[in-house]
């Protein structure tokens, strides 16, 4: 079993995900990426997630879309 790396609290930004121990929102990790930014960069600009917090959300991300996606 992963160790969470996604929280959220009604008491923590609205109660949007964020990566645990942080404020800082997931959303922020996509958004980077899609504008073309590196994980890199990412993480240079938000130092408190950890470059290990920012793939699991990766990894996670991308087994929820596998489950999801349509049979060919």
């Amino acid at each position: 079993m992963k160790t969470a790396v996604i929280h959220r609290d009604p008491d923590i930004q609205g109660g949007v995900p964020v990566f645990v121990g942080t404020r800082v929102p997931l959303k922020n990790l996509f958004d980077c990426l899609e504008a073309g930014e590196s994980l890199d960069q990412f993480l240079a600009d938000y130092p408190s997630v950890s470059r290990e917090q920012a793939v699991t959300a990766l990894e996670l991300a991308r087994e929820a879309a596998s489950e999801h996606a349509p049979a060919a």
